[in-house]
C-alpha cells in the first residue's frame, strides 16, 4: 500500500445494474491499458530515475540539523539530547503528551522543516513511537519564528504542505497542514518492516522565512489522542532552504536501503520496487496518472452497490474454537463446535456445517420453529397481536400460542406452497377471520379486551412510519419513487446538535422530501423524532415486536408538526380544487379522502360547523389566513376558504380512525 503498508481488505461482491456492468468494464478496461503504460519500464524513465536518485542524495547535504537549547515534555516525560541533534523520550508516558523545543538557527530562506522520527531500543517494539506497537499519533506540528537579537514579537509559520515518506492511509501527514481538520494527525505503518529505522516528514511553509543575524524558533509537537499512550519516542528537526524539500520524503521509507545501495548491488526485487515507486511520481508519467484517475472517478461515479461476501470452507469438518471464561482472552474455558440447538432436529449428515448447511436446516421440512416464527409475524402484522404474543421469544420464557392448531396449519401452508409470501398472506386477508367487522358489543369487549379469541375483527394504530406515510398518501403529496440514497424530510432545527461529529440535517428541497418513510435518514443517536412519540424504536438493538401506546404527544405532533401540518395544506388546497362547488361535497370529499368512507350526519354537521366558524375568522384575518393556506394560488376572494379547508383537514388527519388499522 503506498500509503504506508498492507491493510486488511473486505472481500466484496459488485451488484451492477445490466447498464453499470457494461460501462464499468469499458472503463477498467482503458484503466488497464493505461496501468500497463505506468507498469512498463522504458530507457528514458530509466534516466529519469537516475537523476531522481542523485537528487535525493545530494538533497541530504542540504539540510541543517536543529541543536535544541531548550526541550521538556508538558506531559511529564523525559527528554534526552542525542549527540546526533535527535531527542530521546524517556520515563513516564503520559496521555497526550505535547512536547517543546526551542532552537537558533542563522539560516534565511529557509523553504521546509524536516521532522525525522527514529528507531531506537529503549523504545517499544523498538520505536519510533511510544504506544505499544512502537507507533505514534501526531496532532500537530506548530512553529513560531523570531528574531534572535531583538526578540521582537514571534510570527507564526503557516504550513501550505506536506510530504512523507511513510504514512497510515488514514493517518497522512498532510493532516498537519494548518487548514486541515483536527483531530486527525500523522501516524506511520510498524506492522510489516522492522529493518525501516528512519521516516521523514517534510512541511513546507506558505513562505520563506528567516530573520538576518539569526532567528529563534519554538516547536510543538502536540500528540493529542485521548487516553493513548502515543507521543514520538525519538525525533529530529532540520531546516533547508533548497527549491523543493520534499524530494528526500518522494521515495519510501522502506526503500531508503535499496536507494543507498549502488544500482548493480541492488537484488531483482529491490530495483523493481524502486524502478515501480519512481514511476508512481515520474513527471514523465503524470499525463497517464491523470487520465486514469479521472477514469476511475468515472467508474466511482457509476454508483455500483456493493455487498461483503465470504467464503466458506469446503469441508464437513467443524469449526471449532473455545469459550474464554469472563471475556478474558488469556482464560480459556471449554472448546465449542459449531452445531444446532439439540432439542430440535439435528443437522443432517449430507450438510456440511457452514452457513449454507444451517440454511437448509432453517428451511427443512423437519425443522418446526422457522415456518411457525415467520407465520407469526405474518399473522402479527395483520391483526395486531401474534398468535404466539412474544413474537420475540418462542422459547420456554414466552407465552404460549392462543390458537396452536391454527399455528401448525398456517405453518405447514406456508411450506407447502413454496415458502410464498403472498400466498400465506393472501390466504389470511380473505379469510373469515380478518375480514370481520372490529365493532364489538359491551359484553365481548368486558370479557377479551385484547380479542385473543378471534371474535371481531383487528383494529390497532398503525406503525410510526406508517403514520406520516398516510398523511403524505393521502394529501397527495407522496412520492411513490423507488429505491436510491437516504432523503431528509423535515424535522425540527436542534435535533442533530450532538457532540459526536459535524454533520447537519439539510432537509432535501427537492420533492425528495415527501418519499415513503422506508427512506428517511437514520442515525441511531438521534432518532427521527414524530417516529419515537409513535413508538418507534431508535435501532440500538433488534427489536422484533414494538410497544404501542396512546399518548397526548402523539395527537399533538399529528396537530402541530410542520410536517404534517405541510399535509393539510395540500389536502386543503385537494379538496378545494376536486370536492365540488358546496361545502357539503368538499366535506363528503375530504372525509372520504382521508378515512374512506362516508361520514354519518352528525360528523358532517360538526366538520360544515367548523368550516364556518374558520371561513369567519380568516375573512377577519387575512394575513392569517395567509400563513395557514401556505401554497394556494388560486384567487384571492377565496383564501379564507382555502385556509378553513386547511384546518379541516388537520382535523381529518389528526382523527384517531385516520391512523388505526380497522
Amino acid at each position: 500500500d503506498a500509503d504506508g503498508g498492507p491493510h486488511a481488505k473486505e472481500p466484496i461482491l459488485e451488484l451492477p445494474t445490466p447498464e453499470q456492468a457494461a460501462k464499468s468494464k469499458e472503463l477498467r478496461a482503458k484503466i488497464s491499458g493505461l496501468q500497463t503504460v505506468l507498469d512498463t519500464p522504458t530507457p528514458a524513465l530509466a534516466a529519469a530515475q537516475a537523476e531522481w536518485e542523485k537528487d535525493i542524495k545530494s538533497a541530504e547535504s542540504k539540510w541543517s540539523i536543529l541543536k535544541p537549547d531548550h526541550y521538556e515534555s508538558l506531559g511529564g516525560a523525559t527528554l534526552k539530547l542525542l549527540p546526533d541533534g535527535s531527542i530521546l523520550a524517556g520515563g513516564n508516558n503520559p496521555d497526550a503528551d505535547s512536547y517543546e523545543i526551542s532552537a537558533r538557527t542563522d539560516l534565511t530562506g529557509i523553504t521546509g522543516v524536516r521532522l525525522e522520527v527514529m528507531s531506537d531500543p529503549s523504545l517499544p517494539a523498538g520505536g519510533p513511537g511510544r504506544d505499544p506497537d512502537g507507533n505514534f499519533f501526531l496532532s500537530d506540528f506548530e512553529m513560531e519564528a523570531a528574531p534572535a537579537k531583538d526578540s521582537g514579537k514571534p510570527r507564526k509559520i503557516v504550513f501550505k504542505d506536506a510530504a512523507a515518506d511513510e504514512s497510515q492511509s488514514e493517518y497522512m501527514i498532510d493532516n498537519l497542514v494548518n487548514d486541515k481538520p483536527r483531530p486527525k494527525g500523522w501516524g506511520i505503518d510498524t506492522s510489516d518492516d522492522k529493518s525501516t529505522t528512519i521516516r521523514r516528514g517534510v512541511l513546507t511553509p506558505d513562505k520563506p522565512f528567516g530573520f538576518p543575524g539569526g532567528t529563534l524558533l519554538t516547536i510543538r509537537l502536540k500528540h493529542d489522542m485521548a487516553f493513548s499512550k502515543c507521543a514520538i519516542g525519538r525525533f529530529r528537526v532540520s531546516l533547508t532552504s533548497m527549491t523543493d524539500p520534499t524530494v528526500v520524503a518522494s521515495v519510501p521509507a522502506r526503500l531508503r536501503v535499496a536507494l543507498d545501495l549502488p544500482a548493480a548491488q541492488r537484488s531483482e526485487k529491490q530495483a523493481a520496487d524502486l524502478a515501480a515507486a519512481y514511476r508512481a511520481i515520474a513527471p514523465l508519467l503524470q499525463p497517464t496518472r491523470d487520465k486514469i484517475k479521472g477514469l476511475q472517478k468515472e467508474d466511482s461515479d457509476l454508483g455500483i452497490v456493493t455487498t461483503l461476501v465470504m467464503g466458506e470452507e469446503n469441508s464437513f469438518e467443524r469449526p471449532c474454537t473455545q469459550m474464554h471464561i469472563r471475556g478474558a482472552f488469556l482464560s480459556l474455558g471449554d472448546k465449542v463446535c459449531a452445531g444446532v440447538p439439540f432439542i430440535l432436529n439435528p443437522l443432517p449428515d449430507d450438510q456440511m456445517p457452514n452457513r449454507l448447511g444451517l440454511a437448509n436446516w432453517l428451511v427443512s421440512d423437519d425443522n418446526p420453529l422457522t415456518a411457525r416464527v415467520t407465520v407469526n409475524r405474518y399473522w402479527e402484522q395483520l391483526f395486531g397481536r401474534g398468535i404466539v404474543e412474544t413474537s420475540e421469544d418462542f422459547g420456554t420464557q414466552g407465552t404460549p400460542p392462543s390458537h396452536p392448531l391454527l399455528l401448525d396449519w398456517l405453518a405447514t401452508e406456508f411450506m407447502r406452497d413454496g415458502w410464498s409470501m403472498k400466498k400465506i398472506l393472501r390466504l389470511m386477508v380473505t379469510s373469515a377471520t380478518y375480514r370481520q367487522s372490529s365493532d364489538s358489543a359491551p359484553e365481548l369487549e368486558e370479557r377479551d379486551p385484547y380479542n385473543i379469541l378471534l371474535a371481531r375483527g383487528p383494529r390497532f394504530r398503525v406503525p410510526a412510519e406508517m403514520v406520516r406515510d398516510i398523511a403524505l398518501d393521502e394529501s397527495g403529496l407522496l412520492n411513490p419513487k423507488i429505491g436510491g440514497p437516504s432523503v431528509f424530510p423535515y424535522q425540527p432545527a436542534g435535533i442533530w446538535d450532538i457532540p459526536y461529529n459535524r454533520d447537519t440535517w439539510e432537509v432535501n428541497k427537492s420533492d425528495d422530501r415527501y418519499r415513503r418513510s422506508l427512506y428517511t435518514f437514520i442515525r441511531r443517536t438521534s432518532p427521527y423524532p414524530s417516529w419515537t412519540t409513535f413508538d418507534a424504536p431508535t435501532r440500538e438493538f433488534c427489536t422484533v415486536r414494538r410497544v404501542r401506546t396512546n399518548t397526548p404527544l402523539q395527537a399533538l405532533t399529528t396537530l402541530n408538526d410542520p410536517a404534517f401540518f405541510e399535509a393539510a395544506q395540500a389536502l386543503g388546497r385537494e379538496i378545494l380544487h376536486a370536492g365540488g362547488s358546496d361545502a357539503t361535497g368538499r366535506a363528503t370529499y375530504g372525509f372520504r379522502l382521508c378515512l374512506t368512507r362516508r361520514p354519518t350526519a352528525p360528523e358532517l354537521n360538526r366538520i360544515l360547523a367548523y368550516y364556518r366558524a374558520e371561513v369567519a375568522h380568516f375573512q377577519d384575518d387575512s394575513k392569517d389566513a395567509g400563513l395557514v393556506a401556505k401554497g394556494y394560488t388560486g384567487p384571492s376572494a377565496n383564501l379564507p376558504e382555502a385556509a378553513a379547508w386547511t384546518m379541516v383537514s388537520n382535523v381529518l388527519l389528526n382523527l384517531d380512525e385516520a391512523i388505526t388499522k380497522e
